[in-house]
Order: C-alpha cells, then structure tokens, then sequence
C-alpha cells in the first residue's frame, strides 16, 4: 500500500473506532486535531528517468553501459548549435578538449593527454554507432563531421569503450542521428541563419510516419567569408533516413549521409606574426576539400525471452583532396610550386550484436564487428598555384596502394548480485592488418620504395563492478584495456627515409576509474570519478642517422586525475516545473596530471605529454520553458599545455612558437525564442568577451582560433 495511502486510511479508521466505543457505554475520549503532514514519494521509475537525463542505460539496447562512466547531452534540451560550434556542442562532456580550427574540414578532439588532437586522432567518433574516421584503422582522421541540427543526442564512454567498440583507448563520442517515432505526423521545418564574417547557415528537414513506415531528409549548406583572408568555407549536407516496422518487434532501416565540403587554408603563423597580425594569411593558394557518402543498412528484432538482434551493414567513400604549396608574407616572393594531393578511402563494415536478458536483471551480449578499407594515396607536384582538385597534369610526386582490414569478436555480461552489487566482466579479440605497396615516392627521399605489411591480434580483457546505495546512487569502478591500431604511418612514412620492416608495436592503455553517480534530491544530479591511465608504447619517428629513421615505440605515459560533473535544477521542487519550466546550472571539471613514466628519448620521463591542461573547466546556466524558450551562458575554461611532448619552444624569429599554449576561457551566449508553434527566432554570440587566443599549434605554427562572433535567424515549422 503506498505511503500516503496508508496515512490516510489510518487518520480514517481513528474516529470511527472512538465512536463504537462511544454506543457500548464507554464515554468517547475528545479528538485532538494534528497538523496536516504531506508526504510526498518519488518512485523508482521517476529516479531512473532523472538518471537518464544525464547517462546511458545500464543496458543499452544490446550494449551493456553499466560500471561505464557515460554521459548524455539531449540536444533537444539547449539552443540550437549553429556551424558546428565545438565549444558548445561538448560543453556537457566532461574531459572532451577542443583544438579549434575554424573550417568545416578538420576537426581536433583530444582526452585526457592520450594524444594530439591533430584530426581527432586518439579520440574514436561514431554517427549512431558507426565509425567517421578516414579509414577506421589504417588512417583513423576525422575530416567529416554532421551538423549539430541533425542530431539528437551525444553520447560519451570512457572505460570499457574500447571493449564496446574497438579501437582507439578512449574515448567513445557517439553522434546520435534524429529519427522519427514510429506515430510521428508529418512535420516541415527550415532554418534561416546569418552571421558576420559573411556567414550564411539553412538548415531543412522533414519527417513524418504513414502506417510502418517512417522517414525524415535533411539538405543543409552553411558558408563563411572566415576572420582571414583564404578562410571562407562551405559545407553541404544531406540526409535520408527510412525505416520499416513489419510489427512491433521489428524494425528495418536505410540511412544515408552526404557531406561535402571546401575551405580555403589561410595556414599557420608563428608567434610574433600572430602577435603582430592574427588576420595575416601566408598560404593564400591553399585549398582543401572532402566529400564523404555513407550508406547503412540496418534491421534490429525481439525474439521473445529477452532476446535482442542489431545488425548494421555500412559502405562509405570518402574523398579528400588538398592543394599546399610553401607559406610565405610580404614581401616574401609567391611560391612557384604547389602539392595537389588525393586520398580515397573505400571502406566497408558490418556490426552484429545479440543480446539476452536472463535472470533477475541479468544480460548477456556477443557480437562481431567486420571493416575493410581500400585507400589509394596519390600527390602531384604543379607550376599552377590554383590548379583544380581534379587535374592530374601535374608530376606524379607519390603513389600508394593501401589497404585495411580489421575482424572483432566480443562478449559481455551483467549479472546482479545480492545486496544490489553487480559485476560485468568483458572480453574482445580483435585482428588488424595494415598493407602499403608504393610504385611513386617523393623525389627528395632516398629510401627503396614501400611494400610492407603488417598485422596484429590483440585480446583486450575489462572488469566492472557497481553497487547502488541510497536513493537513486551507484558506485562504480572499471578497469579496462584499450588500444590504438597500427595506422599506416606508423608502418612507413611516406614522407620520410623510414627503413622498412621496422614497424612498432600498437599502443596500448590499461584504465581504471572509481566512482558515484545518481540523484540524491530532486533536480540534483552528480557523477564524480578519479581515474589512472597507463598508456604504453607511443609510437615516434626517431633518426638513426643524418638521413634514415624508423618509427619506434618511444615511451610510456600516466594520465591521473578527478572528473566529475554537477547539474541542478533550481526549479525541479516547484510547480513551475510541471508547467515547462527549468533553470539548471552545470559545472564539469577534468583536473589532469600525466607525465611520461618511460621513454627511449633522453631527458624525457617526468615531463607532460602535448594537450594535457592541468585542468578544463565547462559550466553554464540553462533557462528553458517548453514551447517558448532555451536561453543558455556557457564557458570553457582549460589551463596553459605544452603543445609538444618536448616541452620545448620552436622556431626562432618570426616563426618562433613557445613552448606551452596559454590559458584561456571563453564565454558563448545562444538562445531560442519560440514566438508561435511555427516561428523561433535563433541568436547568438560565440567568445562574447572577444578573447584573442589560440589552442592549436602543429609543427609549423599556430591557428588563431576565433574572435567574437554572432549569428541571427528564424526557423519556421509545419
């Protein structure tokens, strides 16, 4: 019987029982009127929902996430993202470091000091479960990335992550697509966006259902003039998605994704020039573009008894073209060559899970995840500083024939214990095998041209372990190996004396995490973890002479550290929250320490590896009234970092570069009016105070990020 139910069957029974006393002579005893109690319950289904709001199931679909540190962005629940904006779309994603680099062809995340953001690297980034890198394992870059508008949700794993989807060490963003219910109406929407700095955005959707079958498509084009001359860009997406629903345990679907993208590269300065001029353009020949279409093919189905079907089959091709020649400023002389370079990537997967819910809350998961990946690699050397991406009358300057292919096989499970204990032990077998047959190399080198090889079997093993406490809390800790596959770089350079048949052994991670999360009161909800990290065998170029150097597995890393986030409702206890209305602050922190434990290179153990701040530091505040209004002021806050694992400047004169990347905090301000059911004017302000900095800095100098920006517009629905 509930609890206020019980209550008030009590205070019911009382006088009647006084007043039977009363018929049979014994005289009635005189009431004595309490002060109301109102007791209120929250069940365990209202907690649950709480939770998440913010994490992943404990049992995803057929992925086991519990023991797992996760964590969920609805994007549904702040403004509009307008062109991809990083800083915003992640501001929820405690640990996740944006590198900016302001076009839409390149984009740098880094974790926890694992390695450079340079394209995204170290970091694995799915659209719905599906890998958006390059090629998946020979060159796993990330170059394509969909708009913020199309998404619904971002989702982020840390340990365990390699054990639910393969490489890279950690972590795991998964891009959430925006799909129909299976009853949605018809619904027409479009989005018209501008901007300083020339910038234009149109973002068009439509969706609907009609009996089984379900739809949505989406043609986007966002452009900018950039802060620099040569800095304009334009990207154009498309999407399709259509599923069929033969009963209600089945599920049939087609997904699509088109991009298309071009940008001018405005290249990179050194120190002094930044200083002197951050809009200063020394490669204003520079060009690059990237196209990526990707097909998948999907069927998910319940057998009855717990038991859960996903497959996904999935083709992609990727082309990405770049034009460079040599950076020079007034009143330097124009170069006199340029490199026009070409990388396809043909690749193809499939991903079959199963899984089985058995016992009391227990469930059991296998699967096997299948890649192949053909990338042709070809640069031409031109006189035309302009040349088209697509004229091949230049000197072949390097040929390569690559390919990848990757197989895993996998298996977890849950099982729940007394005492409300649960442990997930997990195991993955995973085989790689990079090839590079080269027939063209760069005339400057004097290496035999490259016909390697290589592959590699790797078990990764993980143990998890939780407990819920209290009301609505878990504690949790996961140990977990990762690893990083041999790319074919690592394998041989292409762009250097690398002696062949000298290949590295793959990096590898060891990652534990300990901690709580839940919802202790309404509106409050708290996930805090310190975590250790062991990240073996770096791999680097190292010389062995004047002219030759081989690629070596040069040292050891430890990245140790606190995570955590907070998020309160200030308005979840009041009755303005069952009317719509939310106003919640969130704070996330990561405080960093990673050194190098060991390492082939002299003098190097004890310093900090590239991209590892001592602290990142994201909050904000969201005020939020359904069908009328998202208001958002959020800031991201990261300390000074070296930008090489040296930790030594580069460079002297004007192309000096310091050794560490200087703090810096940024503020943006977005928000959503919703006028009527079919008008919402969009606005916002990305680096409201204007900070000049940069976060960014390769071998050849830094990339200013951007100064304050704004952008207004409407959307109108159907």
């Amino acid at each position: 019987m509930p609890l206020a139910a019980a209550l008030s069957f009590a205070a019911l029974a009382a006088p009647a029982q006084q007043t039977s006393a009363g018929a049979s002579g014994v005289a009635p005893q005189e009431a004595t009127n309490l002060a109301p109690v109102d007791v209120r319950g929250e069940s365990w289904r209202e907690t649950l929902k709480a939770k998440l709001e913010h994490l992943l199931p404990e049992v995803d679909g057929n992925k086991i996430t519990v023991t797992k540190k996760t964590t969920v962005t609805h994007l549904d629940q702040q403004p509009t993202v307008i062109d991809n904006n990083l800083d915003q779309l992640l501001a929820r994603s405690p640990g996740v470091q944006v590198s900016q680099q302001p076009t839409p062809t390149q984009f740098n995340l880094s974790y926890r000091g694992l390695g450079n953001p340079q394209e995204s690297e170290y970091v694995l980034v799915l659209q719905d479960g599906i890998p958006l890198a390059s090629d998946w394992i020979g060159f796993p870059t990330l170059y394509a990335m969909p708009l913020s508008q199309s998404l619904a949700d971002v989702q982020l794993i840390r340990g365990g992550s390699s054990l639910l989807y393969g490489p890279e060490p950690a972590p795991v963003i998964n891009l959430v697509s925006r799909r129909p219910a299976a009853n949605a109406p018809f619904a027409l929407s479009s989005e018209q966006v501008v901007g300083n700095h020339g910038l234009y955005s149109t973002y068009n959707a439509v969706e609907g259902s009609s009996g089984r079958w379900s739809y949505r498509a989406d043609a986007a084009y966002v452009g900018s003039d950039g802060t620099r001359p040569n800095a304009g860009s334009q990207m154009r997406q498309a999407d399709l998605y259509i599923g069929y629903r033969p009963d209600d345990k089945q599920l049939w679907w087609i997904d699509l994704h088109v991009i298309d993208a071009a940008s001018g590269d405005a290249g990179r300065l050194g120190y002094p020039q930044w200083q002197a001029n951050p809009r200063a353009t020394p490669t204003q020949y520079n060009r690059d573009w990237v196209s990526r279409d990707q097909l998948v093919l999907g069927h998910s189905a319940e057998f009855g008894d717990g038991w859960l079907f996903e497959g996904k089959l999935w083709f992609a091709y990727q082309d990405l073209a770049a034009r460079s020649a040599g950076g020079a400023l007034a009143p330097q002389p124009a170069p006199s060559s340029t490199t026009l370079q070409d990388e396809q990537f043909r690749t193809g997967g499939a991903d079959l899970r199963l899984r089985k819910k058995w016992g009391r809350g227990n469930a059991f998961s296998i699967g096997t995840t299948l890649f192949h990946g053909d990338d042709p690699f070809r640069q031409w050397s031109n006189s035309d500083l302009y040349v088209d991406r697509h004229d091949r009358s230049g000197t072949p300057r390097l040929r390569q024939a690559r390919s990848s292919d990757y197989a895993a096989i996998f298996a977890e499970n849950v099982f729940r214990l007394p005492h409300r204990f649960h442990i997930v032990p997990s195991v993955r077998l995973e085989h790689e095998r990079v090839a590079v047959n080269e027939t063209v190399r760069p005339p400057f080198l004097s290496r035999p041209l490259i016909k390697e090889a290589d592959a590699r079997t790797v078990p990764l093993f993980g143990f998890g372990i939780g407990n819920d406490f209290g009301h609505g809390n878990e504690t949790y800790l996961n140990v977990s190996q990762g690893w990083r596959p041999l790319r074919y770089f690592d394998m041989a350079s292409p762009f250097a004396n690398i002696v062949p048949g000298n290949a590295p052994d793959p990096s590898k991670s060891l990652s534990w995490e300990l901690g709580a999360h839940g919802v202790p009161v309404v509106g409050l909800y708290y996930d805090v973890s310190v975590f250790w990290i062991d990240f073996r065998n770096r791999i680097e170029a190292q010389h062995i002479n004047a002219i030759d150097v081989i690629e070596v597995n040069s040292g050891d890393t430890r990245s140790r550290g606190f995570e955590g986030q907070l998020n309160y409702d200030f308005l979840a206890r009041t009755a303005l929250a069952d009317q719509g209305e939310h106003l919640e602050a969130f704070v996330n922190a990561s405080l960093l320490d990673a050194r190098f434990t060991s390492s082939v290179i002299p003098g190097q153990v004890g310093k900090i590896p590239a991209y590892a701040p001592r602290y990142l530091l994201k909050a904000g505040v969201t005020w939020r009234v359904e069908q009328r209004l998202k208001l958002s002021l959020t800031a991201v806050s990261s300390a000074a970092q070296y930008w090489q694992d040296s930790n030594q400047p580069r460079g002297s004169g004007d192309s000096y570069l310091p050794a560490r990347i200087p703090a810096y905090t940024v503020l943006d301000l977005a928000g959503d009016w919703q006028l009527n059911r079919r008008v919402t004017l969009l606005a916002g302000i990305s680096n409201l105070a204007d900070r000049q900095y940069y976060d960014r800095v390769w071998q050849t100098g830094l990339e200013p990020a951007l100064g304050r920006s704004w952008y207004a517009g409407v959307r109108l629905s159907l």
